[in-house]
């Protein structure tokens, strides 16, 4: 690999860094509402909730690695806003996949000719159309669902954890979504440009709905980090195929993405644990 392609490899791992570093600042932002924290701080957080949620479904183990950063007492409130934020990316993917869904229905009934797969593809658009629409209703509305469940019998001594997400007013509601867009963007730039190191000739614009596409399927089913590799080859396979025969450039962008997004920043944030660990240890002996 040299050249053009291996300048965009490269591009590819410094993104990685941006990706991770915009998902610290989000979550800096959002830990304003309950205390202050440093951006070096809230890395180390996020690439150690990273670590956690290799192995738990839809990286549930996320929120623990966060939360050893928070200080006592605070912890839990810090789930719910790790909740929000989480939410916030969410709501992008779901808004760009739906849009992919809408721009790639022809492309996707043209080249598997199947006859009902237009009536799917009409009802699976008219389904998470609403859905995303719910979701971006409940995000800027969330005052509103906590005080319902607060009112729920049994979830009143849960209240004054929930409540720091009633302190998240619009503007940093917004703040959180534009950095989440961002993140989204970083995300869609680095699997075209590793589509192309790996020969994978697909136009941007196309890549970008294909793309868009994949991480809805990714996000709305249920997995384990480290098994995911499986479903991204399956997904990829799908929607590339559209525009691209070199199945084994396919699987190899996907696996690539893979490990630079997910695997070596969750071997960094390792370390960060195993650092946290060795402190408490130190500070048991004194």
């Amino acid at each position: 690999m040299t050249g053009e392609r291996a300048g965009s490899f490269w591009i590819v791992i410094i993104l990685m860094l941006v990706n991770w570093g915009i998902e610290a600042r989000k979550w800096q932002l959002l830990m304003r509402v309950l205390e202050l924290i440093t951006f070096w701080r809230s890395f180390k957080a996020i690439l150690s909730g990273v670590a956690l949620a290799m192995n738990t479904p839809n990286r549930i183990g996320e929120y623990g690695g966060r939360i050893l950063y928070v200080s006592e007492g605070k912890r839990i409130s810090a789930v719910s806003l790790t909740i929000a934020g989480s939410f916030s990316q969410l709501i992008v993917t779901l808004v760009a996949g739906n849009a992919g869904l809408f721009f790639l229905s022809d492309e996707i009934i043209r080249f598997y000719e199947t006859e009902s797969l237009t009536i799917w593809m009409k009802l699976l658009w008219g389904v998470m159309g609403a859905i995303t629409s719910l979701c971006i209703l409940i995000y800027f509305r969330m005052s509103w669902l906590i005080q319902g469940i607060e009112k729920l019998p049994g979830l009143s001594r849960f209240r004054r954890y929930i409540a720091v997400i009633k302190e998240m007013n619009v503007t940093i509601l917004l703040r959180v979504l534009s950095l989440s867009i961002v993140r989204f963007m970083v995300f869609v730039i680095q699997y075209r440009l590793l589509l192309h190191v790996m020969h994978v000739e697909v136009g941007w614009w196309q890549g970008f709905w294909a793309i868009s596409v994949l991480f809805l399927l990714l996000a709305v089913w249920p997995t384990i980090a480290l098994l995911e590799l499986g479903l991204r080859w399956e997904y990829s396979l799908i929607l590339f195929k559209l525009f691209s025969q070199n199945t084994v450039g396919i699987y190899a962008a996907a696996t690539g993405i893979w490990l630079i997004n997910l695997v070596i920043p969750a071997i960094a944030g390792s370390l960060f644990l195993l650092g946290i660990r060795i402190f408490k240890e130190k500070l048991k002996q004194q």
